[in-house]
């Protein structure tokens, strides 16, 4: 086959799996597999090797990171059961005020928090931001939601253990511990540089309340400063939004007298465990912290030349992560009892499910352009040392989100193109799964879920979630892509 006819076939494959997914409803689990299968049949490779292509795109990424992502989804679910996240939010308010609270809750969304689920992790976090925003005055609202938006998907993309952080660092060899290093500074470089943009924006009149705001939100914070009024420590612990099981609460009285278990509901349906039972934030997040912890010293040792066995085991990122599970695993059964814990991890398992499915499906385009040896036709047009390959898989990041709406989708496909051209240019791997990071939060619009959930959550328009989610994670997208381009100086 020619050069032309390759590349010309990868393009028409893109073009006809967003075709799928967008204009015939076609899930795109099954539009990657399809379009993967007729690539590499259409390049005249036979059916055998398509169909290894297919086996092998999934099998590599969950070979990789399959347990790690299990292991992080099943963690994540028990610490925001144990309100784990109720609680460092209170504390980032008592540290740092009302004044600092975007930034502080948006780096800290962006890396200690990105191994939630990040549906969960909105619908968790949306209410603390909401109870702050009456605190920073007119542009409260729009200020603390964009900070929310912009640190779960530059979390999501680029701090390990976000999915697709994960799912970049296994497509293209990248050691976990590299990418926890290299990740987390770009990352909160991303996140403080477009909170201060968005602040600016809305200094300058960005945000109108009459139209970005709904009449259903304007009631809520009436009724929230009413409540401030009659009880001040309400609004800071978020606890008015929680409906108490037992008697403060008729609607789930006859459940929890057959579940016995001692937990509550919040507004937005999501099952926690009673503050008299919830551990200290301190023991919450210290297994999270132990684990990431030995990600990055084992990271560090081995730029250094330390060499120990036993070292090595524990600081692999799978073992570190099951360290983070049982840890967070015997500190709920120690609170909440067996049942309870048991609960918790059954929705971390229907949780888990679908995100290793899309994940691991994000390969398969991968594996069969490098079957049609797509790399080694590009590795022609650059050039070692320069920024091309860069900009090309931000590119091919951005298109491939506005067109199909997943993050995760489209930064490991745009990566696993460019994945056979790394090692013959020199380029460090990390800098293209960052870029692909950057260039997959481009222009998140409505072919997003998590674009109506966060207009729901938080109670603003569809104009006005342009602009707090819309708007950010795209500027999120540039400056990623800057500070990637300043790291490439370094690395």
């Amino acid at each position: 086959m020619s050069d032309l006819f390759i590349i010309s076939s990868a393009i028409i494959s893109i073009i006809a799996i967003v075709f799928l997914i967008l204009k015939l409803k076609v899930d795109p689990v099954m539009s990657l597999v399809l379009g993967s299968l007729a690539l590499v049949l259409a390049n005249g490779k036979g059916p055998q090797a398509a169909i290894d292509a297919v086996i092998n795109g999934f099998g590599n990424i969950m070979l990789e990171i399959g347990l790690i992502i299990g292991f992080g989804v099943l963690a994540g679910t028990i610490l925001t059961y144990m309100g784990g996240i109720n609680k460092l939010g209170a504390l980032l308010l008592r540290k740092f005020g009302t004044k600092a609270m975007p930034q502080a809750f948006g780096l800290t969304i962006g890396t200690l928090l990105a191994s939630l689920y990040i549906d969960v992790c909105l619908v968790l976090t949306a209410p603390l931001a909401k109870a702050t925003a009456a605190d920073l005055g007119k542009n409260g609202l729009p200020k603390m939601a964009s900070a929310v938006m912009t640190g779960l998907i530059v979390g999501l993309t680029m701090t390990v253990p976000g999915v697709a952080a994960l799912a970049l660092s296994a497509l293209l060899g990248v050691p976990l511990g590299s990418m926890l290093l290299f990740g987390v500074p770009v990352a909160c470089a991303t996140i403080a540089t477009t909170i201060a943009a968005m602040n600016i924006l809305f200094k300058f009149g960005l945000w109108k309340p009459s139209m970005d705001e709904t009449d259903a939100w304007l009631r809520v914070r009436a009724l929230e400063q009413r409540i401030e009024e009659l009880d001040p420590a309400e609004s800071l612990t978020g606890s008015s939004s929680l409906h108490q099981s037992g008697p403060t609460s008729s609607s789930n009285e006859n459940s929890r007298a057959a579940t016995a278990l001692p937990e509550q509901v919040d507004a937005h349906g999501t099952i926690l465990l009673n503050e008299d039972r919830q551990p200290p934030l301190w023991l919450s997040l210290g297994p999270l912290l132990i684990g990431l912890g030995l990600i990055a010293a084992g990271s560090i040792s081995e730029v250094l030349g330390f060499e120990s066995e036993e070292f090595k085991f524990l600081s692999n990122p799978t073992i570190a992560l099951l360290i983070v599970l049982l840890g967070t695993w015997a500190v709920c059964r120690v609170r909440a009892g067996h049942a309870a814990t048991a609960q918790a991890l059954s929705r971390g398992f229907q949780e888990s499910g679908s995100i290793l499915l899309v994940t691991g499906v994000g390969g398969c385009l991968a594996a069969a352009v490098q079957t049609i040896g797509l790399g080694d036709i590009l590795t022609k047009y650059f050039s070692p040392g320069s920024f091309a390959p860069l900009l090309v898989v931000w590119g091919i990041a951005a298109v491939l989100h506005i067109a199909i709406g997943s993050v995760t989708t489209s930064a490991i496909t745009a990566a696993g193109i460019l994945a056979p051209i790394v090692e013959p240019l020199g380029v460090n791997p990390v800098l293209i799964a960052l870029a692909a990071a950057s260039g997959s939060m481009l222009l998140i619009h409505v072919t997003s879920n998590t674009f109506w959930l966060m207009q729901t959550v938080f109670g603003i328009s569809t104009r006005g979630a342009f602009k707090v989610y819309t708007l950010p994670v795209s500027i999120a997208a540039f400056a990623g892509l800057a500070w990637v381009l300043v790291l490439s100086i370094f690395i």
